[in-house]
């Protein structure tokens, strides 16, 4: 017999038993939807966990001034006086893997515009500040370099801070705002970054020159952090070990002294994400896959069943002629339609549950075509696995016992 009349047997054979077929690729079509849907859950999840990291940053570092101890009582990060504008310059200048570095330094402060006011962050910078976070423009422009050089009273608002100030929708623009009983001009907002990683809202702050911060408003005069872009992301262990090198040189720390700053990674922060999103991915997908070796299971038991039901009609099939190969190639395709067929059932099962997830749970899902071939190429591999031996049973019989059987 060739394919065609086999395929044409075997697809007979199971319209016959119609329930039971269905019922038979019931655990494949559940197996195959779950894997898709589990899947494209955990793959959502890692992208968005990483989208947020990204809009933080690209290859981001942040050197922040560190912890301080007087006598017994320890004070935590941001408490030394150590980090200085100088240390922006040297990294800049002596560390080859930093791309760009800005100076940072934070206040709190009601911010006035008009009738309207707000609580909010200010961040005290530079230009450089911009590109280094990825963070785009909506309206306007940045501060310039010699708006720092000469602490000019400019700013650049925040999404949220937008909202709150000019709540009628019109341009912040140029108009003038009141930080501290101090007017700043607006000359640019920013588009909306949402929380970061950390579960921060990005978009609830004040940009201003570090210098006019620092001479205008908190009377300090070293800097809380530094934000710094490695040239590369692989590159940003090693510029994280030479700031580290770089710093206790110039602040005189002797060895084993500890540091009176931090470098902080973000790279670092990616790759737990990833590793731990991947893990999620593999457990999900892996409790899903129970369906499908339920399902394979399902197959050989109703195989097995088939075989001897129909024991006769073998033993006819081999009085006229079909060989061993014959009856077993048909057993093993009827066993493979069904896996194959319950497979297709599954793909479009998992694709309509994926979707409903997103549209209903509002959850980032990410159905990859990877997912769907190896999903179809797995069920296939369970109907010739479990089939396997069913069909190898019924190309063994005896013909003469095969008719004699009722």
């Amino acid at each position: 017999m060739d394919l065609v009349s086999i395929l044409r047997v075997a697809m007979r054979a199971l319209l016959r038993n119609k329930m039971r077929s269905v019922l038979t690729m019931l655990g494949i079509i559940i197996g195959v939807g779950a894997v898709i849907a589990m899947v494209g859950v955990g793959q959502g999840a890692s992208e968005q966990v990483q989208a947020r990291i990204a809009a933080m940053g690209s290859n981001l570092l942040f050197v922040q001034s560190g912890s301080h101890q007087a006598g017994v009582v320890r004070v935590g990060w941001n408490a030394t006086k150590t980090l200085q504008y100088s240390d922006e310059q040297a990294i800049l200048a002596q560390v080859p893997t930093v791309a760009a570095a800005a100076a940072g330094t934070n206040y709190q402060a009601q911010v006035v515009y008009d009738a309207n006011n707000w609580a909010t962050h200010i961040t005290g910078t530079e230009p450089s500040y911009f590109p280094i976070r990825n963070w785009d423009f909506d309206q306007g422009t940045s501060f310039t370099r010699q708006d720092v050089t000469d602490a000019n009273n400019v700013a650049v608002l925040g999404a949220t801070v937008v909202e709150n100030l000019f709540p009628d929708g019109q341009d912040p623009v140029g108009k003038q705002i009141r930080i501290k009983n101090l007017p700043f001009k607006v000359v640019g907002t920013l588009l909306p970054k949402g929380q970061s990683g950390f579960g921060m809202d990005q978009d609830d702050i004040v940009m201003i020159p570090f210098t006019t911060l620092l001479k205008k408003l908190s009377g300090n005069y070293w800097l809380q952090n530094i934000a710094v872009s490695a040239v590369s992301n692989a590159a940003s262990d090693a510029a994280q070990e030479e700031i580290t090198d770089l710093l206790r040189s110039r602040h005189r720390i002797r060895p084993g002294q500890p540091d009176d700053f931090a470098v902080r990674n973000l790279a670092a922060y990616a790759d737990v994400a990833n590793a731990s999103a991947g893990i999620m991915t593999i457990l999900l997908a892996s409790i899903a896959s129970v369906s499908l070796l339920v399902g394979g299971i399902g197959i050989m038991n109703i195989m097995l069943v088939s075989v001897t039901e129909r024991t006769r009609e073998i033993g006819i099939r081999m009085a006229v002629g079909a060989t061993e190969a014959d009856v077993h190639r048909q057993f093993l395709i009827e066993a493979l339609v069904l896996s194959a067929l319950g497979g297709l059932i599954g793909i479009l099962l998992g694709l309509m549950t994926s979707w409903l997830i997103s549209s209903i749970a509002q959850w980032p899902v990410d159905v990859s075509i990877l997912s769907i071939i190896v999903a179809a190429l797995f069920s296939a591999g369970i109907g010739i696995f479990f089939g396997y031996y069913p069909a190898q049973k019924a190309a063994r019989l005896d013909p003469i016992e095969a008719l004699r059987f009722e």
